[in-house]
């Protein structure tokens, strides 16, 4: 019957009632466990914090890279064009031939390497590999000139550079050499033609 039924029902209530022992220090253990999670929310806000501040830096540091390579990388394209015609001008070719440089990837230059393409006068395009040995000397001779006229090193040395150049190559590149000291340098050069053209470019040695 029903009765009988929610008797059974009532009796099987009380007996869990009686067996089950409430756990007295629950409250403790759950502010214990509340203190815990309290403490490593804080060691996350701190950690957040710390990994913010140092993403800043590092974009500031990363920033500070590329605006010192914009502002080198900006001089050397524009000084590298002059500097090549200077060194292959002639009077059967005055405008002298064409240099430049070009980043692989602009927008992450890090990435990737410079292009740097010489077109001697008469010549086609071609990759710098094909040029003569000569030819490979002018354009590395632009190169330098190009790089040290950003921040002028204390000292210039030159080595044997006049091995793969002509004679009339020789007194273009002396021609340069002197045409850029200043009033009261002295060098020594030896070697070649240079010697004969009496230089002043302050410490180069050639």
């Amino acid at each position: 019957t029903i009765d009988r039924v929610l008797k059974g029902r009532q009796g099987e209530l009380k007996t869990q009632l009686d067996t089950g022992a409430p756990n007295l220090k629950a409250l403790d253990q759950y502010e214990a466990v509340k203190e815990k999670e309290r403490d490593m929310v804080t060691l996350l806000d701190e950690a957040r914090l710390e990994a913010s501040e140092l993403q800043a830096s590092f974009n500031r540091c990363r920033q500070s890279r590329l605006d010192a390579f914009t502002v080198a990388f900006g001089h050397i394209s524009s000084e590298i064009d002059v500097i090549y015609k200077e060194l292959t001008r002639s009077g059967v070719h005055p405008l002298g031939g064409t240099a430049y440089l070009s980043l692989e990837q602009p927008d992450e230059p890090y990435m990737a390497g410079i292009k740097y393409t010489a077109m001697p006068p008469t010549k086609r395009f071609r990759d710098m590999e094909q040029l003569s040995g000569g030819e490979k000397t002018v354009a590395a001779l632009a190169l330098l000139f190009a790089l040290h006229s950003f921040r002028p090193s204390p000292f210039f040395v030159l080595d044997e550079v006049d091995a793969a150049l002509d004679a009339t190559n020789v007194a273009r590149v002396a021609h340069y050499i002197r045409d850029k000291t200043r009033i009261g340098e002295t060098a020594a050069v030896a070697g070649s033609d240079v010697a004969e053209m009496g230089t002043r470019f302050q410490s180069i040695v050639i």
